[in-house]
């Protein structure tokens, strides 16, 4: 091989590399290219989108008043938009689904639904007065105690609709949207079942058996009742003093009742109502709450469920007409609950129990026989009693100390009795003078009752967590309970004022001569 092919050879190859270099170099300069072409595009195609965005005409809402017609592109439907009611063609992509009367779509420049639109969620607040016979209408209440009928969309239909629910509505299309939670109306009403039951509640087995003949026995046998022309009762009140069981029972009651249920699959109601909160100073709401939480009651009892409605602290809401000093509102809330509880008369399945330690300010009417027709006390305990209701608080599982283990649960609740009942000089409290001269000196354990049964024992936990903290000796000791029932004595929070002497005879359970003097006495 010559010295110039060799060179010829050497020359070639130097081309062939500078052109493979010179053709990655072109590839790159076209990719960069490639990517910037396609960039621009993608940058012409969105401003072109901003300004067809920008220059489309503007779209009109509207509200569908009834279902759409026809199918494909024959498919029309009735939409409410501007104050104009109008017949509109549907876009073939609009799924007739979305087209239900009360839905918002949204419309074309030509007036042509081309697609769905989420609610506004907002509108007035009305509550719903009556439910009219086709189910597709409500009749509310509107300002100035005005009536208006609205349609209701199918969502809320669907969902269910009650005599007393607020809902949302729109007064340009005449439709009712949704149900909206009212807490000033939701508290007044628990409709649940408490988990309280008689075996809960001691000292009170002799009423308790009342309540039951009273109530549990029309239930259970409304065959009996019907056989023998007995109606069962319309209503009960638990009066007593303070503290001494009155909710408790009316809980039981409405327990019980689901318990016994013969249909396992049916349900019980315990209607709570909460007397001071009902009071409203709007003419005329108190009593429309009234006729909800009646309303409330038939529909449930119409449904073949017991339904117990209870009132607490009856004397709040149903004074005698004619004591009030200021806006006399009992004038008409009482006439109001005469109404309802004589309209319960019809129905099978409600029972109104009334409960108040003021018994004597309660409208005489509501009383008779025929409403309220079973009174029953609740009196304060005794010591058997007493004994009763300490056995529901002092149990096994709570930690003694060994004194106590010795002395057993029935031991040591006969030792606590016997601490709080005792007639001795420390336990002294008043000294009364009836109006016939004769004299009597009251002692703590007259205004005893379970409320004060259940502190003494939490105070003496109380005690003992302390003593465990300080010490470190764990369990209940005698000293506790001793020690909590002289702190529960001394404190004595709920009992009436020395300036009236004829409440300390109403609070401590007696009944008889009028107090007309009285001396607190003093322990050092």
């Amino acid at each position: 091989m010559t010295q110039e092919t060799v060179d010829e050879a050497v020359r070639l190859r130097r081309e062939n590399a500078m052109m493979r270099q010179q053709l990655v170099a072109a590839g790159k300069r076209n990719e960069t290219l490639t990517k910037t072409l396609r960039g621009a595009r993608e940058e012409l195609t969105r401003i072109k989108e901003e300004v067809a965005a920008l220059s489309e005409p503007p779209n009109t809402f509207g509200t569908v008043l009834s279902a759409p017609r026809g199918s494909g592109e024959a498919r029309t439907v009735e939409v409410l938009a501007s104050g104009r009611r109008m017949r509109l063609a549907a876009a073939p992509e609009v799924e007739s689904s979305a087209l239900v009367p009360g839905a918002e779509v949204r419309l074309s420049e030509g007036l042509v639904v081309i697609d769905a639109a989420s609610g506004r969620g907002v509108g007035d607040v009305a509550p719903v007065r009556e439910l009219l016979p086709d189910g597709e209408r409500v009749l509310v209440g509107g300002p100035n105690d005005e009536e208006l009928v609205y349609r209701l969309t199918d969502a809320l239909r669907t969902r269910g609709v009650r005599v007393g629910d607020a809902v949302l509505v729109d007064r340009r299309t005449q439709f009712a949207f949704e149900v909206v939670d009212k807490p000033e109306v939701q508290t007044l009403l628990l409709e649940e079942i408490p988990s309280i039951s008689y075996a809960d509640i001691g000292g009170l087995a002799a009423q308790i058996g009342q309540i039951k003949d009273a109530v549990e026995m029309p239930f259970e046998h409304p065959e009996l009742f019907t056989e023998h022309g007995l109606k069962p009762p319309k209503g009960i009140l638990l009066y007593g003093p303070p503290g001494c069981g009155k909710t408790l029972i009316a809980k039981a009651v409405a327990h019980s009742l689901s318990s016994r249920r013969k249909d396992p699959h049916a349900k019980s109601y315990f209607i709570n109502v909460k007397g001071p909160e009902l009071l409203d100073k709007y003419v005329g709401e108190t009593e429309r709450q009234l006729r909800i939480i009646f309303a409330r009651a038939r529909e449930k009892a119409t449904a073949g469920s017991p339904v117990v409605v209870f009132f607490d602290e009856m004397e709040s809401l149903f004074r005698t007409r004619g004591t009030g000093k200021s806006s006399d509102v009992e004038t008409t809330i009482v006439p109001q609950l005469l109404a309802e509880i004589d309209g319960v008369e019809k129905l099978e399945n409600v029972i109104v129990i009334g409960a108040s330690n003021r018994e004597d300010l309660i409208d005489p009417a509501i009383l008779r026989p025929g409403r309220l027709d079973v009174k029953i006390r609740i009196e304060r305990p005794d010591p058997e009693g007493a004994k009763d209701i300490f056995s529901k608080y002092v149990t096994e599982a709570l930690p003694y100390r060994e004194e106590l283990r010795d002395l057993g649960i029935p031991g040591l609740i006969e030792r606590i009795v016997e601490r709080m009942f005792a007639r001795t000089p420390e336990n002294e409290f008043v000294r009364v003078t009836y109006a016939d001269g004769t004299r009597e000196v009251l002692h703590y354990a007259d205004f005893a009752s379970g409320a004060m049964v259940s502190n003494i024992v939490d105070r003496a936990k109380k005690h003992a967590i302390k003593d465990l903290l300080a010490t470190g000796v764990r369990g209940l000791g005698w000293e506790h309970f001793d020690r909590a029932v002289a702190e529960e004595f001394a404190e004595h929070e709920d009992l009436p004022n020395t300036s009236n002497p004829d409440e300390w005879a109403r609070i401590s359970g007696r009944k008889g001569a009028r107090i007309v003097e009285l001396e607190t006495v003093q322990h050092d």
